[in-house]
């Protein structure tokens, strides 16, 4: 999603000779599965240019079919004496939490760790992904058995990006608003299935503010719905100073296998 951001966002010179010019949303639909060993060919098409709003329109392509599509607009800045939105939670600073890569140690030390959790977590140890992440209220394992489709985690990306232009940023967002999203819909159902498969259908993010997306964010992710093997989850990109930067939303494919309980033979 990054990069087809990128494609719509940062060649934009018609949207960009606006002083200022603000992506104000995007979507992106998944076509079908990409190749990961074919280059991929990204068109943009400029469907709109007005005088406050723009939309420009990008298909990734493979094999000359497209596998995804994005679609992003953009506002020329105007000022409006209606604003309001929601209070951030209140949750500790990311100061006082633990990197995500210290629960996870703390967790496979623990020897009462079931063997299901066990393998995922080995999983996850041992990806590299460029956002750090520490996790508000990280679950117990009793507490991992009946968890909620809600969670919390501050996040930014890794190294500097430094002021710059806030298409940037937005881009970089694109990609953390994706990372974990989805899987707040397995939260309640982890400990009985397995996933056999999950991929995103539609994601969509509207930008509210400024932000920095080197700075850390607060991420606040609930599943209100899943059911005929799709999740449905909304997010939640808040600042630190408690202004709202970006508000997500993404449905996905997920199906599951139910978990063979393990023998006490």
């Amino acid at each position: 999603m990054g990069r087809a951001a990128a494609a719509a966002i940062l060649p934009e010179t018609s949207v960009a000779s606006w002083s200022p010019a603000c992506l104000t949303s995007s979507r992106w639909t998944r076509i079908s599965s990409g190749d990961p060993k074919v280059p991929v060919l990204y068109q943009v098409e400029q469907t709109r240019t007005g005088v406050s709003f723009s939309v420009r329109s990008v298909k990734a392509m493979q094999h000359g079919k497209p596998i995804f599509i994005c679609q992003a607009s953009f506002q020329q800045v105007q000022p409006s004496p209606m604003q309001h939105q929601f209070s951030m939670p209140t949750v500790p600073p990311p100061e006082e939490l633990l990197d995500y890569e210290d629960f996870i140690d703390q967790c496979l030390r623990n020897p009462n760790l079931q063997e299901k959790y066990r393998v995922g977590m080995n999983r996850i140890a041992a990806q590299e992904v460029p956002i750090e992440i520490k996790l508000v209220n990280p679950p117990t394992l009793s507490q991992m058995q009946r968890m909620e489709p809600k969670q919390m985690f501050w996040v930014r990306a890794r190294g500097y990006i430094g002021e710059g232009d806030i298409k940037m940023h937005c881009c970089v967002a694109a990609y953390i608003s994706d990372y974990a999203f989805l899987g707040t819909a397995l939260l309640p159902h982890q400990w009985q299935h397995k996933v056999r498969f999950m991929v995103s259908l539609d994601h969509s993010m509207w930008f509210h503010a400024p932000f920095r997306a080197d700075h850390w964010m607060l991420y606040e992710c609930e599943s209100p719905w899943a059911g005929s093997s799709r999740g449905l989850v909304h997010g939640r990109l808040w600042r630190q100073d408690g202004v709202l930067a970006v508000s997500c939303a993404q449905e996905g494919v997920i199906r599951v296998k139910p978990r063979v309980s393990e023998s006490k033979l």
